[in-house]
């Protein structure tokens, strides 16, 4: 990590605004919206009241500032975030100072260090990455984004990695000489070679030149894992006579790839976890009474535990918090995003997780689920209620509905339950309430409260400070 000063990184900020004026990318249209409201922030903190010019005064004399205040440090990180969601090489090459300023004046900075972490995997930088997600798991004692699991599969990709190069090099000692590289010359010789018909010469080079990649500290790892998988594509397609090393190759660069892609699994099955329906659910809930809590300070603040365990089913939301005389201590029902880890592995009779996306929700399923975790788990049929039950498309109802409004609709649906009531859904007015480690999240602008509350309160029957009652 290069130690960066604010007023550079600042710098740096305000010049690649410039470069976005007229852009028409949704993600860097948000981009350019995080930076204006960054260099505001800025703006304001370098702005000292009458009693602190003097030291400001003195601060620029003796060089950078030596802290970053709280406000300003989350408008870096927002932009850093945003820059890492463009993907593109400027943006990265952005995100990775910011995250150098950060942790130059937070050490401690735990959005700081998981924003690295994928800034230097987005850039290739496999030996940064694992770093970097190192620093920020030792500095937390919850890990809600499933840190732990990837960062063990980059070590053992990295491992796959190696012992395929190294089972390369013993098999074909022809590819020494052209090791030295330089690797794309030689990587460009091997394959006119195998144009030709030289499978030898051709062998020779190719390796040598994915041996130089290997060792070329500036080849980004996705350059070289594509290098290899162009390699036995080709190995494969003239493939004659004992395949036994071939499939040791390819089996190395799966469990490399597959690693690499996502955590070892503990347990495939996932501890042994049942399976519900959209109609064994409704069968679950059928004539009980049900409250469902917010993660609101309304909550937090309250004393209302005896009241929600009295219900005959709790539901808890995504980083829910316990504490027993504001929030009751029964979560019977858990239900998150799918984009999220967090409680995850507080065990629970039924947990719901929701996604958009039928292919990211299984791989979240299969990356974060803890076995033994839960005794039933939603199936297919309770992905996504609004849209897929409900039918109800982003042209009447654009924004991304939150977990919270999915289940309340889902309830609503079904319509078997006696007692449906909403406990501390103030849509956010009093502030969240959540684990600590979610703290630090922000109320997403994602989602559209507005439509949701109005749809809450046009079908309440009774509203109080705390509770809204729908049935």
């Amino acid at each position: 990590m290069s130690p960066a000063g604010l007023d550079e990184c600042v710098r740096a900020c305000a010049a690649h605004s410039g470069k976005l004026v007229g852009t028409l990318g949704r993600r860097r249209i948000e981009l350019a919206e995080k930076l204006r409201q960054l260099l505001a922030v800025h703006a304001v903190t370098e702005q000292p009241s009458a009693p602190a010019r003097a030291a400001t005064l003195l601060r620029r004399a003796t060089g950078p500032r030596s802290t970053v205040d709280g406000d300003l440090l989350d408008a870096l990180l927002a932009v850093g975030n945003k820059a890492l969601d463009c993907g593109y090489d400027d943006e990265l090459k952005l995100a990775l100072l910011i995250t150098d300023t950060v942790l130059t004046h937070r050490k401690g900075s735990r959005a700081g260090w998981r924003l690295r972490a994928r800034t230097l995997e987005a850039l290739g930088d496999e030996a940064g990455t694992i770093d970097a997600y190192d620093r920020y798991l030792a500095l937390t004692e919850d890990d809600g984004f499933g840190v732990a699991a990837k960062n063990a599969g980059l070590r053992i990709g990295r491992e796959r990695g190696r012992q395929l190069l190294a089972l390369l090099e013993r098999e074909t000692p022809g590819a020494a000489p052209f090791a030295a590289g330089p690797a794309t010359d030689v990587w460009a010789q091997g394959l006119a070679l195998h144009d030709l018909g030289d499978t030898a010469g051709a062998e020779a080079r190719l390796v040598g030149a994915l041996l130089a990649m290997a060792r070329d500290t500036a080849v980004a790892l996705p350059d070289l894992q594509e290098a290899i998988g162009h390699y036995l594509d080709l190995r494969i397609a003239a493939h004659s006579g004992d395949a036994s090393t071939l499939r040791e190759l390819v089996g190395l660069y799966a469990e490399m790839r597959r690693n690499r892609m996502r955590g070892p699994i503990s347990d495939p099955v996932f501890g042994g976890v049942e399976w519900i329906s959209l109609g064994e659910f409704r069968n679950k809930i059928a004539g009980k009474s049900i409250c469902l809590i917010a993660n609101s300070q309304s909550v937090g603040r309250s004393s209302l535990g005896r009241e929600i365990d009295a219900y005959d089913l709790v539901v808890r939301f995504n980083s829910y918090r316990i504490d027993a005389p504001a929030t009751g201590r029964r979560t019977d029902i858990h239900v998150s995003i799918h984009k999220h880890g967090f409680n995850w592995d507080q065990h629970v009779p039924i947990r719901l997780v929701f996604g958009g996306i039928s292919g990211d929700w299984k791989y979240s399923l299969r990356n974060r689920l803890v076995p033994g975790a839960q005794t039933y788990l939603g199936d297919e049929s309770l992905r996504w209620p609004l849209r897929n039950i409900g039918r109800i498309g982003a042209s009447a109802w654009p924004a991304i509905p939150t977990s919270g409004f999915n289940m309340l609709w889902l309830l609503d649906f079904l319509d078997v339950s006696p007692k449906l009531d909403l406990i501390g859904f103030d849509f956010y007015e009093s502030g969240a309430y959540r684990i600590q480690e979610a703290m630090k999240m922000p109320i997403t602008s994602v989602h559209e409260y507005t439509s949701e509350k109005t749809w809450v309160m046009e079908r309440a029957q009774s509203v109080t400070d705390t509770r809204i009652s729908l049935r």
